[in-house]
């Protein structure tokens, strides 16, 4: 009997660890993430479509974060999950998914490392969302 009683304040003690790892890193994140600007800001929004036709979108917004500003304009659609937002289609034209398409969002041209629901902009900001082909990076 001791063997499991020793097992199981093991388990409880990896359990609270995670607990307070992964309650710290929401701190720090909270705390040294990215901020967002308030107030009235213009950004610049490149789309380039899979046939390398693009279209240039400047919005005017007072949206913190990106994905309100692209919904603002009607120009993002997708399926909300637990990672935020999830792209399927952009100004009206939906990735194939059949074809290994995805929308890559880049912001002066490096990959952004956070989702378009967690991406604050700032005036001035120049992002593309380019319809990719293939899964390889």
């Amino acid at each position: 009997m001791s063997g499991k009683k020793s097992n199981k304040k093991i388990i409880a003690i990896v359990c609270v660890l995670f607990a307070v790892l992964l309650a710290a890193s929401a701190l720090v994140f909270h705390f040294f993430g990215p901020n967002a600007e308030q107030g009235s800001k213009e950004i610049t929004v490149e789309i380039v479509f899979a046939q390398g036709d693009s279209k240039t979108v400047e919005i005017k917004t007072d949206a913190e974060y990106l994905r309100g500003a692209l919904e603002e304009k009607n120009l993002v659609e997708g399926e909300d999950g637990p990672y935020g937002l999830f792209v399927t289609a952009i100004d009206g034209v939906t990735a194939d998914s059949s074809k290994e398409q995805w929308w890559c969002f880049t912001k002066g041209g490096e990959t952004m490392t956070t989702g378009i629901d967690s991406t604050p902009i700032k005036d001035g900001d120049k992002y593309e969302i380019t319809l990719k082909t293939g899964y390889d990076y």
